[in-house]
C-alpha cells in the first residue's frame, strides 16, 4: 500500500487541475485562505490543531504509480494532466498560526500562496486534517479550562474510527490533557499513556478480591483499581483491604458521580487511605467537569466528548481563493459574496491585540494585491499571530513531530492566559473578543 497521501483529497480538485491545465490558468499565482466564518456551538474562542500534521502529510503529497495508475484507469483527469502530476510537489509556500494558538471568526489560520495548479489540490487534505484536530482541541480546552489543576486523560479511542484516534489524542494533549490511553499516540507523538484495567479483568476472576490481588501483585500498590464493577463500598473496602492504606487510587465509572465521589472519599479517609486518589471517567464532557469542581475527585478520564469534540465534530473551517493574478499579471483580490457564506477578498495579516497582557481584539490587515503587510512592531500593543511554515516548499520541521507537539502544547498554555475572563464560561455565547478588519493601505 503506497503511503502517498495526494488521493486524500476529492475528485474535484483534480478535474479543476485538469481544466486549469488545458486553459492556461494554472500557472496563475493564488493566494488561497483557511479560515471559520463562525465557532462551532456558540463557543467563545477555538484552538488551532492539526498544522504540525499537515505538514507531515504534505511531505507525502506525491503521485506516485499506484496513484498515477488510478487516475489513468478511471479517467479522472487527461492523459496530459497525469503527465504533469508525475512530478507534483508543493513549491510554494504557506503562513499561519501556529499550533495551540487561539483563532475567532475570519483568523487566517492558514495561508497557501503558490500557483493554482499548487495550491488548489490541497484544500481537501488541509480541511480534512485542521477541521477534525480543531474540534477536538477546541473541546479540550474547554474541558481543561473546566478541570482547573486537576489532571485530565483522553481515553476515547474505542468511539473514533482509527486513524483519528490517535490525531485526537494528540489534539487533546496539545490543548490541556496530561495523558491518553493510546498507545500509538503515545509511540508517534510522545504523549504520555497511562491505563491499569477494564471492568473485563473483574469479571475474569472469581472473585473481585482476587482480580484486585493480581492486578496489585503485577503493577503494585501504587496502581489504581477499578471498585464499580459490582457495588462500590465493598469494593473500594476490599480495595484497602487487599492493597492497605497506600494504594494509590480508585476509578469510579457509574452513579451519580458527585455523590459517589463524596461518599467514596469520606470511605477511604474513614479507612486511613486518605492519600488515595479518587479518578472518575463514565460520559464525561466539560459540563460534567464543571460540575464536579466542587466534588473530592483528584482526576478525570474523558472518551466520547472529547474524540467528538463535544457535539462538534468538526470546526466548521473553509478555504477559498481570496487573491489571484489576472490575465495582466496583476494581483486581483478576490471573494465570494454568497449570502452566510462568503469570505473577505486579499492577503491578511493578522495580530491581536492586548490591553494588560488581556486579548482585546483579532486584528486582521487585508491587502489587495502583495503590498507588505505591517510587521508586529508596527501595531503597537499587539502580538503577530502568524509564522512561516512552508517556504518555496520547504517546510519548517520545527513544527512536526514530538517537538512540534511539545511545543504547540506550551504555546497554546500560554497564549491561553491572555483570554479575557469571559472566555473560559462554557455557556454559549458570541465570541470572547471581536475581530476587526482594516485596509494595510489605511495605516
Amino acid at each position: 500500500m503506497s503511503a502517498s497521501t495526494a488521493l486524500m483529497t476529492d475528485r474535484y480538485e483534480l478535474t479543476m487541475l485538469d481544466a486549469a491545465l488545458r486553459d492556461g490558468t494554472a500557472s496563475r499565482h493564488c493566494v488561497f485562505e483557511l479560515f471559520a466564518r463562525r465557532l462551532s456551538g456558540g463557543r467563545r474562542f477555538g484552538v488551532v490543531a492539526g498544522t504540525g500534521r499537515l505538514l507531515g502529510l504534505l511531505r507525502d503529497f506525491r503521485f506516485g504509480d499506484e496513484e498515477l495508475r488510478f487516475l489513468r484507469d478511471a479517467q479522472v483527469v487527461s492523459p496530459e494532466t497525469v503527465r504533469h502530476l508525475e512530478s507534483y510537489r508543493f513549491t510554494g509556500s504557506i503562513t499561519g498560526y501556529r499550533e495551540g494558538e487561539l483563532y475567532f471568526p475570519g483568523s487566517p489560520i492558514l495561508t497557501v500562496e503558490g500557483t493554482f495548479a499548487d495550491a488548489v489540490i490541497l484544500e481537501t487534505l488541509a480541511l480534512s486534517v485542521m477541521n477534525h484536530d480543531s474540534a477536538v482541541a477546541t473541546a479540550a480546552a474547554r474541558m481543561s479550562i473546566a478541570a482547573g489543576d486537576r489532571p485530565l486523560a483522553e481515553m476515547g479511542s474505542r468511539r473514533a474510527a482509527e486513524a483519528s484516534a490517535v490525531a485526537a489524542a494528540r489534539a487533546a494533549y496539545i490543548a490541556g490533557f496530561g495523558a491518553t490511553s493510546n498507545l500509538e499516540a503515545g509511540r508517534r507523538w510522545g504523549i504520555p499513556t497511562m491505563g491499569t484495567a477494564a471492568h473485563a479483568w473483574t469479571l475474569l476472576h472469581d472473585t473481585e478480591e482476587e482480580a484486585f490481588r493480581s492486578q496489585i501483585a503485577s503493577l503494585g500498590v501504587d496502581t489504581t483499581l477499578l471498585v464499580d464493577t459490582y457495588d462500590i463500598r465493598r469494593g473500594v473496602e476490599l480495595a484497602v483491604q487487599v492493597a492497605g492504606t497506600g494504594l494509590g487510587g480508585v476509578r469510579i465509572d457509574s452513579g451519580d458521580l458527585p455523590l459517589v465521589a463524596a461518599e467514596v472519599r469520606a470511605q477511604l479517609d474513614a479507612l486511613g487511605a486518605t492519600g488515595t486518589r479518587i479518578t472518575v471517567t463514565s460520559d464525561l464532557d466539560e459540563y460534567a467537569i464543571a460540575a464536579l469542581a466542587a466534588s473530592p475527585v483528584d482526576a478525570y478520564g474523558v472518551g466520547t466528548s472529547v474524540v467528538t469534540g463535544s457535539g462538534y465534530p468538526t470546526a466548521g473551517m473553509v478555504y477559498k481563493l481570496v487573491a489571484r493574478q489576472d490575465a495582466g499579471g496583476g494581483w486581483v483580490a478576490v471573494s465570494k459574496k454568497a449570502e452566510g457564506k462568503g469570505s473577505q477578498g486579499g492577503r491578511k495579516g493578522a495580530f491581536r491585540r492586548l490591553d494588560g497582557g488581556v486579548a482585546v481584539e483579532e486584528h486582521v490587515e487585508i491587502a489587495d494585491g502583495f503590498e507588505t503587510l505591517p510587521a508586529a512592531a508596527d501595531v503597537a500593543g499587539s502580538r503577530a499571530l502568524q509564522a512561516v511554515l512552508v517556504e518555496h516548499g520547504d517546510i519548517d520541521p520545527a513544527a512536526e513531530g514530538t517537538q512540534g507537539v511539545v511545543a504547540a502544547r506550551a504555546h497554546h498554555l500560554a497564549v491561553r492566559e491572555e483570554l479575557p475572563v469571559r472566555a473560559l464560561a462554557l455557556s454559549k455565547s458570541d465570541p470572547a473578543i471581536p475581530t476587526v478588519f482594516s485596509d494595510a493601505g489605511d495605516r
